[in-house]
């Protein structure tokens, strides 16, 4: 081969040139190398050919006008693929930066690979002598004792001799392999690309130009299939790779679900879920013969509050377990929940005038095939115009029974009222409302943690585990409150029942307790164990204190409207003991009863206590 090639130069050259212009110039512009190196003599460019093929597969070796040889990686169907190469190629090292992409037009005959011809072997091997005969010796006939009658034994019948098994059709070669890999089209490289993806091996786009992180993820299923891991998919290999993705691809029955009613269009697993019915704001789809897998789409009316709602009131459902990611944004958010029974994943988004979204619930056992699932439902998840009808109310003013449409809904043991003290979110409740309790929700949505307590005094603070941004906190009154003064009080009077707090109007009778306790205000107002941990306005719209409930006196029945609540002053003791920074109302802030009742609802919030 060698030799044969040497002969080309000169006008061997040139004529090969206006050989390959009237036959192979049509097919090389619509194909394009990445062309590495070039070198002078034929042995040096074989010789890194095959170094470079072992490294980066896909070497193509060939002359050209000038008499050198060139060594480039491909053929690529189309320019983009090969640049796409290119880039990764250079970007880790692996060709040097003077690489270029070629369009095949000045390659003349093929030098590599060399598929079909003879090349001489690198390391010779002397032919093995042929094992000489051995010399046949004849063996005695046996002696047999005469007048000895030798019965006669029947011979067994033979055995059927097994019909032997069909040999495994042999591997291609890593050549071979390299060889099919270069007629494989566009959308069968992608298709591989994809199942690759289905398969957790490949992460990249899929732009079917079989680059590193191409040759890597084929590299990687191969050794999970217990394969040599070689980075070039043999038939055998490829019809496995691709049999495997569509069987998975048909068991969950992955098809595209149009629901003009809800306004959304996804990818649903149709195997596994049949769709139930509307029931604002979502649609039901429940699970088929068994398969532990629902589908929930979310579509409704409304405002970004009415996002920020959902947010909080979901959280309470049974169908997203309590361990999970929570994160809301400006327009969207994400939940996920699990525990050892069940497993959810949330997304919604706010978009004009509408909140629409998915949830998908399922099972432990069904985590492999969900894990391919979710990025197949986001990737198709698309909304059109039109929701579902809007139920009674906004979602962050509506009973639960009215927005969760029959799904099963989480309680915690009980629920106090709190109010934001800070622009983070911190939060001053009621010390016995969780004194003892496993988990500490604000509003169910936010988990949280005891910060500072004073059990003697009857407060706590409270931090989010994440910093919120409350839209109003708490702006103490400095100076003392008055004697006889009318007052207001926000609080959940109905715990978990309603996700608005209720105002509840009463005045000071005494600024100490029944027995003259200090650091006291006796108030007369009818009041909920609900209520209790929630701020106590005065007239100007200063928080003057926080409601602790009617005092403990075991002998005696006291009036109803009897209770008795923190006073401010105290409560910035302590606060500034906690390192707990507050505000103050200015003196000259008058709050009008229309803003008070806004920053109120703003600012009190409901503290769970979960066990």
């Amino acid at each position: 081969m060698k030799a044969c090639i040497r002969r080309w130069g000169g006008l061997a050259a040139s004529a090969s040139v206006f050989a390959f212009l009237a036959t192979g110039s049509v097919q090389a512009q619509d194909q394009r190398w990445v062309q590495v190196e070039a070198h002078r003599d034929i042995d040096t460019a074989l010789e890194r050919a095959e170094l470079l093929d072992q490294r980066l597969g896909n070497i193509s070796g060939f002359l050209l006008p000038s008499s050198w040889y060139a060594l480039s990686i491909g053929p690529y169907e189309s320019e983009v693929d090969a640049f796409t190469v290119r880039r990764q190629l250079r970007a880790e090292g692996a060709i040097p930066a003077d690489a270029f992409v070629s369009n095949g037009l000045d390659y003349l005959e093929q030098v590599f690979p060399t598929d079909g011809t003879e090349r001489p072997a690198l390391t010779p091997e002397a032919e093995a002598p042929e094992p000489e005969p051995e010399a046949q010796v004849e063996a005695p006939e046996p002696e047999v004792e005469e007048d000895v009658e030798i019965a006669a034994i029947p011979e067994p019948e033979p055995e059927p001799e097994p019909e032997p098994e069909p040999e495994p059709e042999p591997e291609e070669t890593l050549r071979e392999a390299q060889a099919n890999e270069r007629l494989l089209t566009r959308d069968e490289r992608a298709e591989i690309q994809t199942a690759l993806q289905w398969f957790g091996h490949y992460t990249m786009a899929i732009d079917a130009a079989f680059g590193p992180g191409t040759r890597r993820s084929i590299s990687a299923w191969q050794d999970a299939q217990g394969d040599e891991p070689t980075g070039f998919l043999t038939t055998r290999q490829r019809a496995e790779l691709i049999d495997s993705y569509m069987g998975e691809l048909a068991a969950l029955g992955m098809q595209n679900m149009r629901d003009d009613v809800a306004g959304i269009s996804i990818d649903l697993p149709m195997a596994m879920v049949e769709f139930d019915r509307h029931e604002t704001p979502f649609a039901h789809f429940r699970a088929k013969d068994d398969s532990g897998v629902q589908v929930l789409l979310i579509s409704q009316p409304g405002t970004q509050a009415t996002l920020f709602g959902l947010y909080e009131i979901m959280q309470t459902l049974e169908i997203v377990p309590l361990e999970g990611e929570r994160e809301r944004r400006q327009n969207s958010f994400l939940l996920t929940g699990q525990n050892d029974k069940l497993r959810s994943h949330t997304v919604a988004q706010f978009r004009n005038g509408e909140v629409k979204g998915y949830t998908l619930i399922w099972t432990p056992e069904r985590d492999a095939q969900m894990a391919r699932v979710l990025p197949m439902m986001e990737a198709s998840f698309a909304t059109m115009p039109g929701a579902l009808p809007e139920s009674a109310g906004q979602p962050s003013t509506v009973q639960r029974a009215a927005l969760l449409a029959g799904l099963s809904v989480r309680r915690p043991e009980f629920s106090r009222s709190g109010f934001y003290i800070d622009a983070t979110g911190t939060v001053l409740t009621k010390a016995d409302a969780v004194a003892q309790c496993g988990r500490i929700t604000i509003d169910e949505a936010y988990n949280a943690r005891i910060h500072a307590i004073d059990e003697a005094l009857g407060v706590a603070v409270l931090k989010p585990e994440t910093p919120l941004v409350p839209l109003a906190f708490a702006q103490f009154e400095d100076r003392d409150a008055s004697l006889g003064s009318e007052i207001t009080i926000s609080g959940f009077s109905f715990e978990d029942m309603m996700t608005r707090p209720v105002l509840t109007f009463g005045r000071i009778e005494d600024l100490r307790g029944l027995a003259g306790e200090e650091n006291r205000l006796r108030l007369s107002a009818e009041v909920r164990l609900g209520d209790l941990g929630g701020p106590v306005f005065g007239t100007n719209g200063g928080v003057i204190g926080l409601l602790t409930g009617a005092p403990q006196d075991g002998t005696r029945q006291l009036p109803g409207d009897v209770n008795y609540a923190v006073p401010a002053p105290a409560i910035r003791a302590f606060l500034d003991a906690a390192r707990v920074s507050s505000g103050t109302l200015r003196e000259d802030v008058v709050m009008p009863p229309e803003v008070l009742t806004r920053i109120a609802g703003d600012l009190t919030v409901l503290v769970s206590c979960w066990n």
